[in-house]
């Protein structure tokens, strides 16, 4: 299979129709945040409503969310068993009722691998009806190898990173809802540690997923349905060296002094509530029934 044909571009169209066009198990790690289907009148004291070139983002809800489960399998069909995909969504609420991804999300073929609070440190709408939202939802989804759920335990420098991310919004980018350079590489370099393999972003829009690939030197597929964004994308992955710096502001955090594992070998603290074999057993005698 000749894949290089796909390899390094932005495909301009519609997802779903060019996911379709993309062969079985080609990719390794993807991220993407979607349109969130927020019927482009919605906006606060710190941002206008959201508009997307050549894209509408006011569907009714349960054909967005048919959408979305469609192309989330696609993306499952094309990622290599093993294979991770991090989806970044918000809680959204309709004339009070909540709408959360996992509605969606629990009906596509993925393993919900981990949820992780994107505490953005600002909030978009302001008004009263709820505490002010300043976090989003990034979703590790996972493609099980070997029957395996559970997948490769992640490295202790990637890991110590926690569950909740706290990175700015990206600035001074002509889309309306950039993720910061961090975000995907946090998500990529995480997973994918120094192994290098195809990044996916089948809603790439200014290109920050691809940017992120490129400077952790792996090939990437992109896809995108706006001229305008194709554009903009294509002319900074050709300028990416002048990102790099801010790339690397994310790869320092990933390091450890000394592991949990180096620490349990060395007889080490590894935590006050871990107790000697004849300790837990005399625990076990005490709370026997």
């Amino acid at each position: 299979m000749n894949q290089k044909k796909y390899l390094n571009k932005i495909i301009q169209g519609d997802a779903l129709s060019v996911l379709k066009t993309l062969p079985d198990g080609i990719v390794d790690c993807g991220v993407t945040s979607p349109p969130y289907n927020k019927g482009e009148n919605k906006k606060g004291w710190l941002v206008a409503n959201v508009k997307y070139s050549g894209a509408v983002d006011k569907l009714p809800e349960e054909l967005y969310q048919k959408s979305q489960v469609e192309v989330l399998n696609e993306l499952f069909r094309v990622t290599k068993p093993g294979g991770s995909f991090f989806y970044n969504h918000k809680l959204r609420w309709e004339r009070g009722k909540m709408l959360h991804p996992m509605d969606w999300l629990r009906k596509t073929n993925w393993t919900i691998r981990q949820e992780i609070i994107w505490d953005r440190k600002i909030a978009a709408n302001i008004r009263g009806w709820r505490f002010w939202q300043i976090e989003e939802r990034i979703y590790w989804l996972y493609k099980p190898k070997e029957g395996k759920l559970i997948g490769k335990e992640l490295k202790p420098k990637h890991a110590l990173l926690t569950s909740i991310w706290r990175f700015s919004p990206e600035q001074n980018i002509p889309h309306p809802a950039p993720f910061p350079l961090a975000l995907p590489t946090r998500a990529i370099y995480s997973v994918m540690d120094e192994n290098k393999g195809v990044i996916i972003d089948p809603y790439c829009g200014s290109g920050t997923t691809l940017v992120a690939a490129k400077i952790l030197k792996h090939d990437f597929i992109g896809i995108e349905i706006s001229k305008e964004y194709v554009k903009f994308a294509e002319n900074r992955l050709k300028n990416y060296i002048n990102e790099i710096e801010e790339a690397n502001k994310e790869l320092s955090q990933h390091i450890v002094i000394k592991t949990f594992k180096e620490r349990k070998e060395k007889g080490e603290f590894v935590g006050k509530y871990r107790m000697k074999n004849n300790d837990r057993q005399k625990m076990l005698v005490l709370f026997d029934p």
